[in-house]
């Protein structure tokens, strides 16, 4: 009985209509976060690259070898989906229709980006790696470009 009486009552409240750019209306959008995550992948993948695996049957030398391995990888897998849920965040919820008159190629740079995030979780290439932070890059000054500023591009590494 209660619960049909505030449920009539709310139903019938007046509601107001509510506009926001994403799931939160922050207005907080900022690539960074898509750059330290793509550089970690460059970094995890070079790690990788350089590893050397032990000389022989040792088995305390594999096992170092092997967990050594694994978290590189696992950190490299992590920070790959990382890189591409911030890209997709920036390209669903900041850029708008009206972007892709200055960036014509817009949709194009994303989807390639998102792409290569996930070549980066799949192989051990630090080819790709080094693409995705060139997309990364160019989706930083398209960015900056779309709010009027000029922000330099600063690696961590």
């Amino acid at each position: 009985m209660l619960r049909s009486a505030l449920s009539a009552i709310f139903n019938n409240l007046p509601a107001h209509k509510v506009k926001a750019h994403c799931d939160g209306p922050c207005g907080v959008y900022d690539p960074a976060s898509a750059r330290v995550a793509a550089e970690a992948v460059l970094s995890m993948t070079k790690k990788l690259l350089s590893m050397e695996p032990p000389q022989g049957n040792d088995p305390a030398a594999w096992t170092v070898y092997n967990n050594t391995f694994s978290r590189y990888v696992a950190i490299k897998e992590d920070q790959a989906k990382e890189t591409k849920k911030e890209l997709l965040i920036l390209w669903t919820d900041y850029f708008k229709p009206e972007h892709l008159a200055s960036y014509p190629d817009l949709h194009d740079t994303f989807w390639k980006a998102a792409k290569l995030c996930s070549a980066c979780k799949v192989n051990i290439d630090q080819a790709k790696a080094e693409e995705l932070m060139q997309s990364v890059e160019k989706i930083h000054h398209m960015f900056w470009k779309s709010k009027g500023r000029a922000d330099a591009w600063v690696t961590a590494s």
